[in-house]
């Protein structure tokens, strides 16, 4: 790994021997990362960020062709960050679909190349294990060759609750009905003093890493989030991501990692500023850097912009998920730019293009459908 010596040469001792451990590929501790995180200049983050990226994925910009399917967002918990769910006592704005709603809703993309159903939504109290593992199955028998991406371990640890069943016995009954990943939802912060706050009721953070160790261990492959942009401090961010690192250290289970930017549009947090994209710059740089043993890093483009995406591929991102067909509202709720979160093949083509980047159409595993 190669950077300037000149820019180098102008940090602080302690950043200094820091910064040479990334460029000799030597791993950072949590105290390490968070002088990396708060003390480094953006471009010299950005310069080891995309380095790392470069030597891990060369100049490929992956994406897929996926649909949200989102059963409902009447949730029975109240995250203060979020502007998707509603309560069961109060309906404005609510759906609850039906299993034969949501097959059609895929029966809609029949003939269409689809590889992914990504299937997540608010935790209904009626919408229970045996629900969800009879609609896979209906999925599975529409479309046997469809990846069903499904439920965050915050579902999960509800409906094996509720269904009486270990984790392991209800993430096998999913597996057998033709799951075969789970998303990274629900993560938000790990640390307790942040999660007591902004999510309490939710599963707790280490039910969250042991869901994603039982599946890892089941043959089912996750993805990995974090929630930035709200009260948290860099320790914070820093812990989160070397909790995650760990994990994959013993598992190797997770395909990805994505930082989702809070929103503030209509939730309880309101009050809260979102940051700026050159702190987005920064914590993506700062995850490609920290996240050394996580082969990609995915910026997901209805969340946080086509034009942050853009400008991220250059900041360790290689990732940017798929064309999402306007089928998911959590960010649209919120009040992103972008209120009709769709792109076709051909935009995502064009917009990994326009910054020397190669797209890449992959499946849910990363395998190669198609290089562009």
């Amino acid at each position: 790994m190669l950077t300037s010596n000149l820019v180098v040469d102008q940090l602080s001792d302690g950043l200094k021997s820091i910064v040479q451990k990334v460029i000799n590929q030597d791993r950072i501790t949590e105290e390490e990362g968070v002088i990396l995180y708060t003390k480094a200049p953006l471009a010299l983050l950005g310069t080891l960020a995309n380095t790392i990226r470069e030597q891990k994925n060369g100049n490929k910009t992956y994406f897929n062709k996926n649909i949200h399917i989102e059963p409902t967002n009447i949730c029975v918990f109240d995250c203060k960050f979020c502007s998707y769910s509603r309560l069961l006592s109060k309906k404005t704005e609510a759906w609850e679909y039906t299993i034969d709603e949501m097959v059609e809703i895929l029966q809609k993309y029949e003939g269409k190349e689809i590889t992914e159903v990504h299937l997540v939504g608010g935790v209904h109290p009626k919408m229970g294990l045996y629900y969800f593992i009879d609609l896979i199955k209906k999925i599975k028998a529409l479309r046997p060759d469809i990846h069903v991406k499904a439920f965050t371990a915050v579902e999960l640890e509800y409906m094996c609750r509720k269904a009486k069943v270990s984790y392991k016995e209800g993430l096998a009954m999913l597996k057998e009905a033709g799951q075969g990943s789970l998303p990274g939802g629900g993560a938000e912060i790990f640390a307790k003093e942040i999660r007591d706050v902004i999510c309490k009721d939710k599963c707790t953070s280490e039910q969250w890493l042991e869901i994603h160790e039982i599946a890892h261990a089941l043959g089912m492959p996750s993805n990995a989030t974090i929630l930035y942009g709200h009260i948290e401090k860099a320790k914070h961010i820093v812990d989160h991501m070397s909790r995650l690192r760990n994990l994959q250290d013993k598992t190797n289970g997770f395909n990805t990692f994505i930082p989702l930017k809070y929103r503030n549009g209509n939730n309880q947090m309101s009050h809260i500023s979102e940051v700026s994209v050159v702190d987005d710059m920064r914590l993506y740089a700062f995850a490609r850097i920290f996240m050394d043993n996580f082969d990609h890093l995915k910026a997901y483009w209805p969340m946080i912009g086509k034009k942050t995406t853009q400008s991220l591929l250059a900041f360790g991102v290689d990732d940017i998920d798929g064309t999402i067909d306007d089928t998911t509202k959590i960010y649209s709720m919120a009040g992103v730019e972008d209120q009709n979160p769709t792109m076709s093949t051909e935009e995502i083509i064009a917009l990994i293009k326009q910054v020397g980047r190669t797209p890449i159409e992959r499946d849910t595993l990363y395998n190669t459908v198609n290089e562009y």
